[in-house]
């Protein structure tokens, strides 16, 4: 049985939203999976594509729900089930950008999974703050490591480096 781990419901917050708006075309319909309609990836992406969300606590678990019509799936997926999550977003042979700690290079998973599709890496400056609801002194935690999207047909080349935001 499944047991999400206890920080896999974790907020991106705008300045982690913002690098990779440049990259989403144009009119393209943008699924966040993993999100609901107070996240800043919904808000954001809202602002110039169709956005559709779901959220597991929603009855939109990734592993059984699919909208109707989408074109690029941008989120911040739990950490828990990394490769199962891969494997799915990989299944649909559409485009993706899915937040994912630089430390899963070290695993095999992602060397298996993207032996066949080039796997692109939107990489940042410095390590991205994330919440968990509420910020402390003003601010959201910074994890003890660093994060990039992990990209399929999205970016211009493998390695994109983009700049965070103070905020």
């Amino acid at each position: 049985m499944f047991s999400p781990g206890k920080n896999d419901e974790c907020y991106t917050p705008r300045s982690g939203v913002l690098p990779i708006l440049k990259y989403i075309p144009e009119g393209a319909t943008v699924w966040c999976p993993f999100d609901t309609a107070d996240s800043e990836f919904v808000k954001e992406i809202s602002k110039r594509n169709p956005c559709v969300y779901s959220h597991i606590a929603a009855g939109g678990d990734f592993y059984e729900y699919e909208p109707e019509h989408w074109d690029v799936i941008v989120s911040n997926p739990p950490f828990t089930r990394k490769r199962q999550i891969f494997e799915r977003a990989l299944s649909f042979g559409k485009p993706f950008a899915l937040l994912m700690t630089n430390a899963w290079l070290n695993d095999s998973a992602p060397k298996q999974l993207f032996s066949e599709v080039d796997l692109q890496l939107l990489m940042f400056d410095k390590r991205m703050k994330f919440g968990r609801g509420e910020k402390i002194d003003g601010y959201w935690d910074t994890p003890p490591f660093s994060t990039s999207y992990f990209c399929r047909d999205l970016l211009p080349k493998q390695i994109v480096m983009a700049t965070l935001s103070a905020r």
